[in-house]
Formats: C-alpha cells, sequence, structure tokens
C-alpha cells in the first residue's frame, strides 16, 4: 500500500514538474524568440535544473517542438467544445452565426494560446516549415473538417447553399480572422464592439456566397421548421 501511493506520489510529481517546464519553455520562446532561447532561460523560469529538462525533453529543438504541439492539444479541446455550440437548428440563422464567431474568436483564435501560437509560427515558421505543416493540418485542419460537417448538415436541412462543405469551411474561418488578424498579430487591443463589427460583417458576406435566397422553397421550408 505504502509503495503503491509513494508511486502515485512521484508520477504526480513527474507530470507537474514536467507540465511546468513546458509552460515555462512557452514562455521564453514567446519572449525570446528561438534564437534567443536557451536551455538555461528556460530552466530558470520553470525553477528546475537543466538537466531536468534534458531528462525530460531532450534539447532545445525538441522542446520546441513539444510546446507547440502541447498548444494545439489545448487548443483543440477548446475548439471542439465551442463547436459543440453551432447552431445546427438556427432560430435566425445570421445572428446565431454571430454569435458563434465571436465565441469560437475569443476562445480559440484569439485567445490566449491562440496568440501565443500565431506569435511563435510568424517568428519561426520559416525555419521549421515541418512545425507549421503539422500546426495546419493538426491544428485548423481538424477543426475545418469538423466545421464542414456542420456547415453541409445546415445545407442538407436548406439553409445553405454549398457544393464543397470543406470549401464553405475554410471560407467561413478566412472571413472570421479577416479584419481581426493583422492589427491583432501586431498588438494592437481591439475593442468588443469592433470585433463584433468585423465579425457581423464576415457572417454577411459569408452568406452572401452560400446562403439560399429568402423566397427559395429550401429557405422556406428551413425557417417553417426553425
Amino acid at each position: 500500500m505504502m509503495e503503491k501511493k509513494c508511486s502515485e506520489i512521484l508520477r504526480r510529481g513527474h507530470a507537474e514538474k514536467r507540465r511546468s517546464v513546458i509552460d515555462a519553455a512557452a514562455v521564453v520562446f514567446c519572449r525570446e524568440g528561438f534564437a534567443g532561447a536557451n536551455i538555461d532561460l528556460i530552466a530558470a523560469e520553470a525553477g528546475v535544473s537543466r538537466q531536468t529538462i534534458y531528462n525530460h525533453h531532450g534539447d532545445k529543438d525538441k522542446l520546441f517542438a513539444t510546446v507547440l504541439r502541447d498548444i494545439i492539444e489545448r487548443m483543440n479541446v477548446r475548439a471542439f467544445a465551442i463547436l459543440d455550440t453551432f447552431p445546427n437548428q438556427p432560430d435566425d440563422l445570421e445572428a446565431d452565426l454571430v454569435a458563434f464567431a465571436l465565441r469560437f474568436n475569443k476562445n480559440c483564435i484569439w485567445g490566449q494560446e491562440g496568440k501565443l501560437v500565431r506569435k511563435m509560427l510568424v517568428a519561426e515558421g520559416e525555419r521549421y516549415p515541418e512545425l507549421f505543416e503539422m500546426w495546419r493540418k493538426e491544428g485548423p485542419g481538424k477543426i475545418e473538417s469538423a466545421l464542414a460537417a456542420r456547415l453541409a448538415r445546415l445545407a442538407h436541412s436548406g439553409y445553405l447553399d454549398i457544393d464543397d462543405p470543406d470549401v464553405a469551411a475554410r471560407q467561413f474561418m478566412a472571413l472570421n480572422d479577416a479584419e481581426l488578424n493583422l492589427p491583432s498579430t501586431f498588438g494592437k487591443s481591439l475593442s468588443d464592439e469592433e470585433v463584433l463589427v468585423a465579425v457581423r460583417r464576415a457572417v454577411r458576406t459569408f452568406l452572401r456566397a452560400f446562403g439560399r435566397p429568402a423566397g427559395s422553397p429550401l429557405a422556406a421550408a428551413a425557417t417553417q421548421e426553425a
């Protein structure tokens, strides 16, 4: 019994130490860039020895990849939770999509982790194209596929006119980010009203491209069912 308890304490301590190193490395990589970061800085930030970092994560390159994967995994958990709130049977399609897009922006794209991964990719994407490709497939790629399935259901129900749900999902994500990307990337703080106006314009543009005309039979049937 005592051995089991000690083993559990050791595992918990190992996990907590690993978590502290990853969090500290994310802070240092973001602050210093890859070139300016080093194991000693990360060890000091985490409050561990440099040998602990080598034992848990290997060299700086491997640690950078681990940090990026960890951030993507956490972002995906949050993104799929928001996707669960997608309006499958909207009362007001435009208003419901705007509300969904705002939730997604706030909690995923421009949340703390979203800003962090963008900064890291802007700084190091050219140096590590394989990491950029991993982010694209494991992050936006998975999210866009899940969004495409939800948009396809809206089309099947008569709310949208979509030939290719994957293209529609990429367009929705791109429009949702279009007006916010540049100012946010360069540190401008946007007010809630500015974000709302940008998202409304994005959703309206999306619906001009993919929405069914109000008088069409399928649109009328969808409205009646809702």
